[in-house]
């Protein structure tokens, strides 16, 4: 597990993802190497699954652990990601 999630209904009437990199003594560098990956892969995986839900915002911080991740590795994260916020909007609608 590479990736930590909360949600929260947005005040907006659209989807709001927010990617939260934290330091973890690593360079500026890796950082934006992490930050990149996340948005695309919310981008491709998250928010075509999410564009008939109602309006939220997702914020989604990377572990430390996510700094050593392959891009792969990072996906299938963010794909059981997709299936627990589903699960979760589905109980909440």
């Amino acid at each position: 597990m590479y990736l930590d999630v909360r949600i929260m209904a947005s005040p907006f009437a659209h989807l709001r993802i927010g990617i939260i990199v934290p330091k973890h003594q690593h360079s500026a560098v890796e950082r934006n190497r992490v930050k990149r990956r996340l948005r695309e892969l919310a981008r491709t995986e998250l928010v075509p699954g999410l564009r008939g839900q109602a309006a939220h915002d997702v914020a989604i911080r990377a572990r430390v652990e996510a700094y050593r991740a392959t891009f792969d590795a990072l996906r299938d994260d963010m794909r059981a990601l997709f299936g627990r916020l589903s699960t979760e909007l589905s109980a909440r609608a």
